[in-house]
């Protein structure tokens, strides 16, 4: 296994939240899978957001060669991850969720290669694949305007999948086994240069607890001028709604998902607002209040 300095070519960031058998997978996965094999100096961080499950506790037993770093509380996913992204000192850094498992296919050191060749990339993410294979649409977005966001809750992208005017939310009309540019990527898995997210980009906006950040920050790294890849010559699977947030009690699960599309009328006001009438506004938060089940 490669040595881990604080002068590492990639450092990977694992938030978790009561996630202690998922967070094991990652960890011994990660490591079975990259970290034996890598040429490169890779360190890991685990940020714990308050766990009660015992994770803290196995990641010091079991994976000491993680740094862990335990918060006060359950700060969000922003937050959270931005506990060590102000620590880092490596070329380039990862969020990785604690959900996410290594295969064969998970060679990360392709996505650092595209890095070092191609500096007009900002963010790269590999091809992130739910357990049945099929690629985690949310790995692969586009610029959420309020046309493509229509176009994708009325259903239209469903129906017209290879469609450019009515797919442009999940570009479903890209050739997913090819590198190509898309506007944003998952918080699930994206590499990114670290000085680059210093000096122009900055941290994730902390205003977005959960959900929306990882659109919010492609769009900043988009706006500094870079692109963000999709490059499937990784793989990385995603078994999705296992923090402990997603799988806390009934009530918490509604107030997540009213998250969901709170955080939308968040990004909406962050990026569009200033380019509608207000009255765009108010019809967006009446038709997202009948999303959560307002009605």
């Amino acid at each position: 296994m490669t040595k881990k300095t604080d002068q590492a070519d990639l450092t990977i960031v694992v938030l978790s939240f009561n996630t202690q058998f998922w967070l094991k997978k990652t960890l011994t996965t990660l490591k079975e899978f990259y970290l034996d094999k890598t040429k490169y100096k890779v360190a890991v961080i685990v940020v714990d957001n308050a766990s009660t499950d015992g994770s803290p506790t196995m990641v010091k037993k079991e994976f000491r060669w993680v740094k862990l770093i335990q918060s006060t509380g359950n700060v969000g996913f922003a937050a959270g991850n931005n506990i060590a992204l102000q620590k880092l000192t490596s070329r380039y850094g990862m969020l990785l969720n604690s959900d996410t498992e290594f295969h064969h296919g998970s060679n990360l050191d392709v996505l650092i290669e595209y890095l070092d060749e191609h500096p007009t990339v900002g963010l790269i993410t590999p091809r992130v694949e739910l357990p049945n294979g099929r690629v985690d649409m949310a790995s692969h977005r586009g610029e959420p305007t309020p046309w493509t966001s229509l176009t994708y809750f009325l259903g239209l992208e469903k129906l017209f999948p290879h469609s450019h005017l009515f797919g442009q939310y999940h570009q479903t009309y890209r050739n997913m086994q090819e590198i190509h540019e898309i506007d944003a990527c998952t918080g699930a898995a994206m590499m990114f240069p670290v000085k680059l997210m210093q000096k122009k980009v900055g941290y994730l906006d902390e205003q977005f607890f959960m959900y929306a950040e990882d659109l919010d920050w492609c769009r900043r790294f988009r706006e500094a001028g870079k692109k963000v890849i999709y490059h499937p010559g990784a793989q990385i699977t995603h078994h999705k709604y296992k923090s402990g947030i997603k799988s806390s009690s009934t009530r918490f699960s509604k107030k997540v998902h009213n998250m969901f599309y709170d955080t939308m009328l968040m990004y909406y006001d962050k990026w569009y607002a200033a380019q509608y009438p207000k009255l765009y506004r108010t019809l967006l938060r009446a038709f997202l209040f009948v999303k959560k089940g307002g009605l």
